[in-house]
């Protein structure tokens, strides 16, 4: 999604476009693999298994049937979607040197790759949303009803995503790629794949800076703005313990939010200083956004959030139960 610098149309264009490609892995650390492996399995690990927990907490705790937990609980299988999508395949080139990848292949993990991040800056949105209508105005927030305004929520960001990263998959499939087919990362990202064109890449570049500047920084903007709105409501609240309490509320979605962009402009300014000088580095960077969002966002709601806490502990004390 990030733009890259403009590919051009060559004169030795083949006429062939390739249908396979080899994913390389970290390029520059092939003989430490291995050992690399062990962070993606064991982030890999507890993001599934933690994500599908909490999905099941929430759907079956009753007092965790709040929009926070619901949004929570959209959040986690999001994060499903993208680990499974980019881990696995990680993995099979670290551990089996199974780099083949397929341009169908290709196209899947860009579109599930993207589409998930413009739909959790979608669900991170709505949560700043969230936030600010139960401190702003909790009068309202009582009296909207919750399964209405989630469902809602849900395909508004389903919607958007699919219809914002399909024409990606349509702009990358449209393109000769006869250059090479060796990709020096771990997944298929769009502009990596397109720069292997013998053809002008202008429209890729352009749609996807278009894409991230009207979905996810449009997202970050208004979340900024929902928190200043917040702040400014929660030091007016009458008793520090009060604006203490309200505060902690909103904690764990800016740590979130913090994990989510973090990663990306990383990754943004490493594009700008000469990426081709730290390809190893560049390649690691972009490895973040799909391993610590999923592996942090649990650890940081479940250690923040008591009643996620007490619904587990709620649901092993009825297993012990059942079982004794």
């Amino acid at each position: 999604m990030f733009p890259q610098p403009l590919c051009m149309a060559t004169p030795n264009h083949t006429g062939t476009s390739h249908s396979l490609f080899i994913l390389l892995g970290i390029p520059g650390l092939e003989d430490q693999h291995i050992w690399i492996s062990r962070p993606f399995f064991i982030s890999y690990l507890v993001a599934v298994l933690g994500n599908s927990l909490l999905v099941f907490i929430v759907v079956t705790e009753c007092s965790l049937h709040e929009p926070m937990y619901f949004f929570l609980c959209m959040l986690a299988v999001v994060d499903l979607i993208l680990s499974t999508t980019t881990v696995p395949k990680a993995l099979a080139v670290f551990w089996f040197h199974a780099g083949e990848i397929s341009l169908d292949g290709c196209a899947t993990q860009i579109f599930f790759i993207h589409a998930t991040f413009i739909a959790e800056s979608g669900i991170l949105l709505a949560m700043a949303f969230d936030c600010y209508v139960a401190i702003c105005d909790p009068l309202r927030y009582v009296r909207v009803p919750c399964c209405e305004v989630i469902i809602r929520v849900g395909l508004v960001v389903v919607l958007r995503s699919f219809s914002v990263i399909l024409p990606d998959v349509f702009l990358v499939k449209r393109l000769p790629l006869c250059h090479s087919n060796v990709l020096p990362h771990t997944y298929c990202e769009h502009m990596a794949v397109a720069k292997f064109a013998c053809a002008n890449i202008r429209v890729n570049v352009w749609y996807g800076l278009s894409a991230l500047l009207s979905t996810a920084m449009i997202d970050a903007l208004h979340i900024w703005v929902s928190y200043t709105f917040i702040l400014n409501a929660v030091f007016r609240l009458p008793s520090r313990g009060a604006w203490q309490k309200a505060l902690n509320t909103c904690v764990s979605h800016l740590c979130i939010v913090l994990i989510f962009h973090l990663p990306k402009l990383g990754l943004s300014v490493l594009h700008r200083v000469e990426k081709h000088s730290y390809p190893t580095l560049a390649v690691l960077m972009a490895n973040l956004h799909f391993l610590v969002p999923p592996f942090m966002n649990r650890i940081v709601y479940c250690i923040k959030s008591k009643q996620i806490c007490q619904g587990l502990l709620k649901r092993f004390q009825q297993k012990r139960v059942d079982v004794s």
